[in-house]
Parts: structure tokens; C-alpha cells; sequence
């Protein structure tokens, strides 16, 4: 994979190698590992729900702890880096990665929630056969392999691709959500097990929602544009030229 860092050292003068870029470099893959360990906790918890395999639900819910370490293991790094006067490429990278493993760490609980909700429905009988929620996992799950793949590789195009997919995410859990809620108008007996779908609806939706941010950071990072509100006024400095991180 090319890296963040290696591209801007090709764009300064003699293409030399500033002494930070070996620790940012660092952090750009702790975060992708972050990535990683996120995106397998979202599909083991979909797939502990549709195999009603409760052992790995159980593994799922307690598998965050991980992730959780990393993060600040993350945290602690990037505040280092900026205690070292990066440049301002840099900066903007460090700021970037800063918030993307916020992200991360938020997909790994909405992951939990899955997971112990799935524990819970594999008490009960199936109430419907799952369809949608798998493929919201897909869908939440490709924005953030196309999130990530933009950031690691300053494709802004592909990033700003991402971010209207979220509306698809969206439209599914509304569907579903009016879905469950004409299931428990017909029989209150289904109110529990169609809450806890609409919970791992919602989780699966938010999962979306921090995947679009990733998306909207990669594109913050290469074109030093804050593309999450395009109606509002940009701020002066946006407006300067991006200079390559």
C-alpha cells in the first residue's frame, strides 16, 4: 500500500524524508490495524445473529477490549507527534487520525450491542428470516473498507463516493424499523425480540454514519476541505491551498 506519509515526502524539495515521518507512518498502520480488528468485529456479530451461535456472540461481546487498548495506544502516539512541531500536512494527518480512531472504537461498541442483542434473540424463537440486517452489515461494512482504502491511498473521489451511500443505510433501517413495528402491532408477544432487531438496525446504521465520517476526514486530509456541511461557510484557512501531508 502506498502510504500517507510517502506521498508527501515525494512533493518536498529533493524528496527528502522529515524526521517525523517514520512515527506518522507508525501511526497510519496502527490505525489501519484498528480498521481491521473493527470491521471483523461488525461481521462476527452479524453472522453470531444469523447462525444464532451464541459462543460467538459471547466472544464478540467481550472482544472489544483490544480495540479499546489500541485506541488509546493511538491517542498516546499522535499527542507525542504533536508535541514535535510537525508540518502542517502533518499536523492535518495527526488531527485526522485522531478522530478516525474515535470512529473505530465506536464501530467496536455498536458491534457489542449486536453482539449481546444476538445472545439475546438465540433465547427465542427466529422471529423472521434475516435478510435485511445482513445486508446492511455488507453495505455499513464496504463503506468502510472504501473509507479506508481512500485514506490510506488520498483517493478523495472514492471518499466522497462513500458518503451518500449512507443514505441507502438509512433507507433500509426505516423499512425495517416500519417493518418491526407493524410485527409488534399485530402481536405483543413479538415486542421483545422486535426490539432488540431494531436495536442491531440501529447500531448497524450508525456503524454507516461513522464510516461516512471516515470518508469525510480522508477528504479534510488531502484537500483540507470540510466537506460534513457543504450549505455552511467555509472557514477562512480552508480556503488556503492544500499543501500535501
Amino acid at each position: 500500500m502506498d502510504s500517507v506519509v510517502s506521498k508527501g515526502a515525494a512533493s518536498r524539495p529533493n524528496g527528502r524524508v522529515t524526521p517525523l515521518e517514520p512515527d506518522i507512518a507508525r501511526l497510519k498502520d496502527q490505525l489501519l490495524r484498528m480498521a481491521a480488528m473493527a470491521e471483523s468485529l461488525v461481521v462476527r456479530a452479524v453472522r453470531a445473529l444469523v447462525e444464532r451461535d451464541d459462543e460467538l456472540a459471547r466472544r464478540v461481546a467481550d472482544g472489544d477490549e483490544p480495540l479499546d487498548q489500541l485506541e488509546m495506544e493511538l491517542d498516546a502516539a499522535a499527542v507525542a507527534l504533536l508535541t514535535k512541531a510537525p508540518l502542517a500536512g502533518q499536523l492535518r494527518l495527526i488531527t485526522v487520525a485522531i478522530k478516525v480512531t474515535r470512529d473505530l472504537e465506536r464501530i467496536g461498541d455498536e458491534s457489542t450491542t449486536i453482539a449481546r442483542r444476538a445472545l439475546k434473540l438465540g433465547r427465542e424463537p427466529q422471529l423472521k428470516p434475516y435478510e435485511d440486517i445482513p445486508r446492511m452489515s455488507r453495505m455499513a461494512a464496504e463503506m468502510l473498507r472504501d473509507a479506508l482504502d481512500a485514506f490510506v491511498h488520498g483517493d478523495t473521489a472514492k471518499a466522497r463516493a462513500v458518503v451518500p451511500r449512507d443514505k441507502d443505510v438509512d433507507a433500509l433501517n426505516r423499512a425495517l424499523h416500519r417493518e418491526l413495528t407493524d410485527l409488534m402491532t399485530g402481536d405483543p408477544a413479538r415486542i421483545g425480540r422486535c426490539l432488540h432487531l431494531m436495536t442491531i438496525s440501529k447500531a448497524l446504521e450508525r456503524i454507516a454514519d461513522h464510516a461516512k465520517n471516515i470518508a469525510e476526514e480522508a477528504v479534510y486530509l488531502y484537500e483540507a476541505r470540510d466537506i460534513r456541511h457543504p450549505d455552511a461557510a467555509p472557514p477562512a484557512e480552508a480556503l488556503r491551498p492544500a499543501s500535501p501531508p
